[in-house]
């Protein structure tokens, strides 16, 4: 299986993934770079992965169906373009011979889903869309900051080797947030350093790891002493409660430059 992340707008990817004759793609917001990408690869879309409704990510759901025929699959409480296979939380679908067990993220809109596979040449897959991000984790447009911290404790709880496909090559402005947030954080500075030379050489940054996330990403390790006093020494009227810490770390990335 080979795992494409293809670059469209200023900064999301169009996550493909193929076996050199089927395909699936993960949220394309655009259909011009997917069909240019199978026709190219001479591959056949057997399907359409929708995590949440944003038109960046369902803007080409349409003309990549018309295309190519492909079943679309999304979340069952927003509003994609039907036809499609509605999906919510205990559902589990079967793409290219791949099992993907559905989980509901609700946070960053109200019906968000991740698309979960226990197995895929040695190692665990993740698309997310955009509830975790590297360093980072979706704003909440729609839903409350308990959902997200439900949401992401559900992710943080997938195998360590699990491969995070996000959406959005926002890596390195999460990092400097999550560096404000914990100056001494030596794996986040290794992180860093090495995102740095990626995008110097213009790679991705992604996939990431559940592992790896869980030592650098600020939204991961709001229970950690040092990231609650990091948030009540921004905000000393922050509550020591869990759900009002994971807020006040958000509304502080919300503002931060």
């Amino acid at each position: 299986m080979k795992l494409i992340p293809l670059p469209a707008f200023q900064d999301n990817y169009l996550w493909v993934l193929h076996d050199g004759h089927d395909a699936l793609v993960v949220d394309p917001g655009d259909a011009a770079p997917v069909l240019a990408y199978l026709q190219q690869a001479g591959l056949r879309l057997q399907a359409i992965l929708v995590t949440h409704h944003h038109p960046d990510h369902i803007g080409g759901v349409d003309a990549v169906r018309d295309a190519t025929g492909a079943k679309v699959y999304g979340p069952a409480r927003e509003t994609i373009p039907e036809p499609l296979q509605r999906l919510t939380e205990g559902d589990a679908i079967e793409v290219l011979g791949l099992k993907f067990s559905i989980i509901d993220v609700p946070g960053h809109t109200s019906g968000h889903i991740a698309y979960y596979c226990r197995e895929m040449d040695g190692k665990p897959l993740l698309f997310c869309g955009d509830t975790l991000f590297s360093g980072g984790c979706g704003r909440l447009f729609e839903g409350t900051p308990a959902q997200m911290l439900d949401s992401l404790d559900k992710l943080a709880a997938l195998p360590g080797e699990t491969r995070v496909c996000c959406t959005h090559e926002y890596t390195l402005s999460n990092l400097k947030f999550a560096r404000a947030v914990e100056p001494g954080n030596a794996e986040l500075i290794h992180y860093i350093e090495r995102c740095e030379k990626l995008r110097e050489q213009g790679l991705p940054t992604l996939p990431s790891s559940v592992a790896l996330e869980k030592q650098v990403n600020p939204f991961l390790r709001t229970r950690l002493p040092g990231v609650a006093q990091a948030a009540r020494a921004h905000d000393a009227a922050t509550p020591s409660d869990d759900v009002a810490v994971f807020a006040a770390i958000r509304q502080w990335k919300n503002e931060f430059r």
